[in-house]
């Protein structure tokens, strides 16, 4: 597995210490073993882990600069694509939200036990955390499965007038990302950029959609996840 991050790495030409590598391995092996008595992941091959995790969240960095930015991972499940993201970029302010409580605690032990600094886990549901910290973060980041007009409803109201939320899809979202248009625009972000690209030494091509917030989300959003999931924007 160190070797395989070491290269996949090295042709994202993305510097990453020995040390971090460790660290994301040290996060990989308390993952597999909390995946016994818990659903965390499907994927348990240390060398998908690696392609289809660790290096799959690496590519947000060559997107965007994190450094000393306050960041949102909404919906984050296992941790993704938030503890590498910080891992790799251990300056930014990390807030890991999720609505299922067992995910948080398995998270919120590994920050203590691997003695991370600058992040935190956060159980609560998106569009009730944003009603106290709406627009105090730089970036939001999802990698959830939800339709993109439903999580830039959920992630928005969250990113400073300024910054953006970048989403994590598939390469095949064309007829999602027209669909979002009209939900993106409302909640004042604007489509900035839509950049494919392919895991190191795999065939695996996914999506990165930046959305950067032109205006502030008016305050009707997000509504109740009731009439999120009733009638999208």
């Amino acid at each position: 597995m160190t070797e395989l991050l070491q290269n996949g790495f090295s042709a994202m030409k993305l510097s990453v210490s020995d040390a971090q590598i460790a660290q994301l391995e040290d996060f990989t092996a308390r993952m597999l073993e909390t995946n016994k008595v818990m659903n965390l992941t499907r994927i348990t091959d240390p060398k998908e882990i690696a392609q289809k995790h660790l290096l799959d969240c690496a590519s947000l960095l060559q997107i965007a600069d994190f450094s000393q930015k306050s960041v949102v991972d909404v919906g984050c499940g296992a941790g993704f694509p938030g503890m590498p993201l910080h891992i790799l970029c251990p300056s930014c302010q990390l807030t890991l939200l999720d609505s299922l409580g067992k995910r948080i605690r398995f998270l919120q032990g590994c920050i203590d036990e691997m003695q991370l600094s600058d992040i935190e886990a956060v159980h609560a549901r998106a569009e009730e955390f944003a009603a106290k910290h709406r627009e105090q973060y730089d970036f939001a980041v999802s990698r959830a499965v939800a339709q993109l007009n439903v999580l830039a409803e959920l992630s928005l109201p969250l990113v400073k007038q300024g910054g953006a939320f970048i989403a994590m899809k598939s390469k095949d979202s064309d007829d999602e990302l027209e669909h979002a248009k009209k939900a993106i625009r409302l909640l004042g972000g604007e489509i900035e950029t839509v950049t494919d690209y392919t895991i190191p030494d795999t065939d695996i091509t996914h999506r990165l959609v930046v959305i950067r917030k032109k205006q502030h989300t008016p305050k009707q959003y997000p509504r109740p996840f009731r009439k999120i999931s009733a009638s999208p924007l």
